[in-house]
């Protein structure tokens, strides 16, 4: 099966504007009491906290220290060329990046460079070359659906339900048996497409899928989705079931991709819809690293986050077999298929399938988008050129008034304080929470309701607009709440107002 390299474009990341240089390897982390002055897109700090169990703070430390160590692996890979043997992100806030050689005289430039460095005995070209020989030799075997190359371990694993026969028929291949570890496994990819209503896009009458991302072809307009979605001349109708386009191309098994054309009543937007009402900017496309956090946005469960575990993974489904898809620990379900995969502003793939739910949690794999973009010629719609929705309209100042408390405050730039007092308020029962912020001209403050879920606080509202104002409605359950308010950029005073039930 021979394997599929797709050119990816680099491209900068839009959280804050930050200049960061390289650090030795030895260099204080950043930590989860450090003031990050950090802006991820609406509702990614929220899913972190949910999906990773992490505080705000973490949250923000983790994606800072994402954005400052990817252009260094990005670079290290380069430099190493035939030696480099992977790379990943380790540690709870992924602030330590490793990177493999095969050659020990490498460590040096690799710490340097401001990674860890490890030596290995396979290069990353070798453990691909393996995995197609892994992939030939069980394409016609029901045991190890799962496949990939983790560049932790330096080896191809391989997951099966019956490992004995698995590592039988590895064993009577030509594959080097010491670069493959089988693992006993209950892990069995489906594809996620479904046949039930949802906002989402449907296939001739009824089958669902979700959109990847916008794209253009020439003067054409369209979207990416999953190959298993459709066929070429496919009809589709759009979340409300108005006419929609048509399936141009589709691939799959092999591969699991396709792209639609749309008519003129829909426009393409450089945008992921966050799962609470929002919308999250697609910058570009650059491959994220193995380790960094990753969100996926379907129609069936909206909006979870994990991280990438491996990302060459070779699947096998009961309709076929699919290579070079990327294997994360993100929860999904059926009609989620298709769905963007975003890591902060960078669009990642297009969901594909995945093992498990969101409600015992699980597996998914995604189709890299890069490869969808080379193979069908198409241009990522992008918020270079486009506008941004627009933000909620601020409040006046001054207006904050009519709420049953208000506390005062000033903030520094990139601080962040709690209110009450830096405690907390109890509500004895279900109901409302309002908040309005209004603060000093000229200043971008952000607001953050959290609640206590007996571990840990969790943003349960956010209000991020670039303005200083802030409004937040909340309609939760009886328990302990408080607000974060946090200076994005400037510094001065604030006034918060706020009920609860």
């Amino acid at each position: 099966m021979p394997r599929r390299h797709a050119a990816i474009t680099g491209c900068v990341l839009a959280i804050a504007a930050l200049t960061v240089t390289a650090v030795p390897a030895v260099a204080r982390p950043l930590t989860a009491g450090a003031e990050v002055v950090v802006k991820p897109p609406p509702g990614m700090l929220a899913a972190l906290q949910r999906d990773l169990h992490l505080t705000a703070e973490q949250a923000q430390a983790r994606l800072l220290n994402e954005v400052r160590l990817a252009p260094v692996a990005a670079q290290l890979r380069e430099e190493l060329g035939e030696d480099f043997g992977g790379s990943w992100l380790t540690g709870d806030l992924a602030q330590t990046l490793v990177v493999a050689t095969t050659d020990k005289d490498h460590t040096p430039q690799i710490v340097a460079g401001g990674a860890r460095a490890e030596v290995v005995t396979r290069s990353l070209e070798q453990l691909n070359t393996a995995l197609d020989k892994v992939d030939t030799a069980l394409s016609d075997h029901l045991g190890g659906p799962v496949r990939y190359v983790d560049v932790r371990s330096n080896k191809v694993v391989v997951l099966s339900n019956v490992p004995s026969t698995t590592q039988n028929v590895i064993q009577a291949s030509d594959v080097d048996p010491v670069t493959v570890r089988v693992v006993s496994s209950i892990e069995q990819p489906q594809l996620l497409s479904d046949l039930v209503g949802g906002n989402a896009y449907y296939i001739g009458t009824s089958e669902r899928c979700s959109i990847g991302f916008s794209v253009t072809k020439g003067t054409q307009n369209g979207f990416v989705s999953a190959g298993h979605c459709g066929t070429q001349g496919n009809t589709t109708s759009g979340f409300n079931h108005v006419d929609q386009g048509v399936f141009q191309a589709s691939t799959f098994p092999d591969s699991d991709r396709s792209w639609i054309a749309v008519n003129s009543d829909w426009t393409p937007k450089p945008w992921v819809g966050n799962g609470a009402g929002g919308t999250v900017n697609v910058s570009g496309s650059r491959v994220a690293i193995e380790g960094a956090s990753v969100c996926r946005s379907g129609s069936t469960t909206g909006w979870h986050c994990g991280t990438i575990q491996q990302l060459n993974t070779s699947i096998t489904y009961p309709q076929g077999n699919v290579a070079e898809l990327t294997r994360t620990n993100v929860c999904a379900e059926p009609g989620d298929s298709g769905g963007s995969f975003i890591s902060i502003d960078q669009a990642q793939g297009v969901t594909s399938g995945g093992s498990g739910d969101c409600t015992s949690g699980g597996v998914t794999y995604f189709q890299p988008v890069g490869e969808i973009l080379t193979t069908y010629g198409l241009t990522l719609t992008t918020t270079s050129g486009s506008t941004p929705p627009p933000p909620p309209p601020p409040t006046t100042p001054g207006t904050c008034t009519g709420y049953s408390r208000t506390v005062t405050g000033t903030l520094t730039n990139g601080q962040s304080v709690y209110q009450p007092n830096n405690r907390y308020y109890q509500s004895t029962a279900g109901g409302l929470h309002s908040a309005c912020l209004d603060g000093a001209d000229g200043t971008d403050f952000d607001l953050y309701l959290q609640k206590w879920d007996s571990r840990k606080w969790i943003s349960v509202a956010t209000a991020e607009s670039p303005t200083p104002d802030e409004k937040i409605t909340y309609t939760g359950t009886a328990g302990y709440y408080r607000y974060r308010v946090v200076s994005f950029s400037g510094s001065g005073a604030y006034t918060l107002g706020y009920s609860a039930p």
